[in-house]
């Protein structure tokens, strides 16, 4: 009787094996295991950003009645406090909002020019094959200030001060370091050898340890001269007379006219359907449109049944990725300087005819662009109760970006000059007063003329790669809002830059844990060079507006020290 039951147990037990085996497969081919918490979900608004003190401001200022827009400069204020190695005032900045009241997407480039007294000639005559990284050389005009005051004018309701009020609290008073914070920080420490970096950010002759309270009084007082004295204290005031004498004085080209003469543009964001959505991004010189050309090549497959994680999803997606990369090296600048064939690019005609480049059996080695007929971030976004909804981009570039720090200003300038590419021929070419190809890029999603989700991933790169991937986890997989942004990542290198670099082998590669060794063996097989990788494929911020119930969710990812919250 005893050996009886001893089999009916193990007979039991492995058949509970076998079907939980058979459950964890299906919730592999849509990424559910892999979620990490569930969505919030909130009524009257939400805010998600990627540190949950700046989440936790945004939504206290709509509380007070701030629209979603008085809401994300407040975040994005208080995020160059606690995540000053990611963005900041010396940055660039970009946004789509949805005004409710006249049922429109407006586009906003806050990116800054290059300096007009700085030359291509400058370059090549000192021996520089590519603008370096570091220093005052990659310095351009930063957009963010103007941004702000750009958005505020045309969608605020509270007043300058009280939107900052809460950033110069914390500036002054200090504020915990969070551990992710902690981590870039000590990455960061070899720009001690830039003039007033170590004064601004190594208080202790180091840098700023995870739990120690940093302070930022040089920033507090910036942000205090901002709030009163408005835009035009750092572009044509005292703000901008201590940047000019600070470049002057380390060997910077950046000059008071630079800032005086610097403006935002509001722009169109352009659009491609995939599968019933209307996907929309902003034009060059951001790199958003190549999230379209993915998805309109993407489209012409089956991606649901080939499944999530399979090794032909996979190969197809980054062969997808290296045809968009290689029109985004060759096209993508700025518009003033290039005449860039958008409609073509994003159109569904030549998404076909590229799709037949694709070998599904072998990965390429190089593509070329087509052929017409004729970096650190931070993405947050915010909804409020009337509507509004808007998703903001903000970056200093390049790990706290130039090293660049002016003297009592508290915050370091961007190396976005380091984007440009020095060679002749290319739309992103070095000109003066010109504005560098940019990686950062928002991202805004309607359906039926209705919006429907306000999001975005950073991470250099990556960013498009991340948008097309969120949105075929959601529309192709079934995927919830946070399961989207948790389910394991697909990225590729070497593609050819806009800085010039060319693919010369077929990259490589990069996938987080999750996937299975089958596919890897798969992909191996089709000539893929595959790596795993931790890191860089992280930042994903997201709201979606659910017109049925009238309610948004909001999903902040795993991979950083964000918070979606609302109420």
């Amino acid at each position: 009787m005893r050996i009886l039951k001893n089999f009916i147990f193990l007979f039991l037990f492995f058949i509970s094996l076998f079907f939980a085996e058979k459950a964890l497969s299906q919730d592999r081919q849509t990424g559910r295991s892999f979620s990490s918490r569930s969505e919030i979900i909130a009524q009257n608004g939400m805010a998600a950003t990627r540190h949950p003190l700046a989440t936790q401001i945004a939504v206290d200022i709509l509380k007070q009645g701030g629209t979603a827009i008085d809401a994300a400069i407040a975040a994005n204020a208080m995020l160059g406090v606690v995540a000053p190695m990611s963005c900041g005032i010396g940055g660039d900045l970009f946004a789509i909002v949805w005004d409710e009241k006249t049922q429109q997407l407006y586009g906003l480039n806050a990116s800054g020019r290059s300096p007009k007294s700085l030359t291509r000639e400058y370059f090549i005559e000192n021996g520089y094959d590519s603008i370096p990284l570091r220093g005052p050389l990659p310095v351009s005009v930063p957009g963010t200030v103007d941004g702000w005051f750009e958005l505020h004018d045309k969608f605020g309701q509270l007043r300058m001060e009280e939107i900052l009020s809460p950033a110069i609290q914390y500036a002054r008073e200090g504020h915990p370091v969070h551990e992710l914070v902690a981590y870039y920080f000590k990455d960061a420490e070899s720009l001690s050898k830039f003039p007033n970096f170590s004064e601004t950010y190594m208080p202790n002759g180091r840098m700023p340890q995870k739990g120690e309270i940093f302070k930022n009084q040089d920033l507090a007082n910036t942000y205090e001269r901002i709030a009163k004295g408005g835009r035009e204290v750092f572009y044509r005031g005292e703000i901008a007379e201590t940047i000019t004498e600070y470049m002057k004085e380390h060997g910077g080209f950046l000059s008071y006219e630079d800032l005086a003469t610097h403006s935002s543009d509001w722009i169109d964001p352009v659009s491609a359907n995939y599968r019933g959505y209307d996907v929309w991004q902003l034009p060059p010189n951001g790199q958003g449109i190549a999230t379209l050309q993915i998805l309109n090549i993407m489209e012409g497959y089956d991606v649901q049944n080939m499944g999530f994680g399979s090794a032909e999803y996979i190969h197809h997606f980054v062969e997808a990725k290296k045809l968009a990369f290689e029109d985004r090296a060759y096209f993508y600048a700025d518009m003033e300087f290039a005449e860039i064939p958008i409609d073509w690019l994003i159109s569904k005609e030549y998404a076909d005819e590229r799709r037949k480049l694709i070998d599904p059996d072998r990965a390429s080695i190089r593509y070329d662009p087509g052929d017409p007929d004729v970096s650190n971030t931070i993405i947050l976004t915010v909804a409020d109760k009337d509507g509004n909804m808007i998703s903001l981009i903000q970056s200093n570039y390049y790990g706290m970006g130039s090293g660049m720090i002016p003297y009592g200003l508290g915050f370091a300038l961007q190396n976005r000059g380091a984007g440009f590419n020095l060679k002749e021929g290319y739309s992103n070419t070095y000109e003066p007063n010109k504005r560098p190809f940019h990686t950062i890029i928002p991202g805004f999603i309607t359906k039926d003329g209705d919006p429907f989700m306000s999001w975005g991933v950073k991470g250099g790169d990556f960013q498009p790669l991340g948008q097309a991937q969120i949105i075929m986890n959601l529309i192709d997989f079934g995927m919830n809002l946070q399961e989207a942004g948790d389910a394991p990542r697909i990225s590729h290198s070497g593609s050819s830059q806009p800085t010039g670099e060319k693919m010369a082998d077929g990259g490589i590669v990069h996938l987080e844990s999750g996937f299975g060794w089958e596919t890897i063996r798969e992909l191996i097989q089709k000539g893929h060079t595959i790596q795993w990788r931790l890191g860089g494929m992280g930042g994903y911020q997201a709201i979606m507006y659910d017109k049925i119930n009238d309610v948004y969710y909001g999903a902040s990812e795993f991979r950083k020290d964000g918070q979606a919250a609302g109420y």
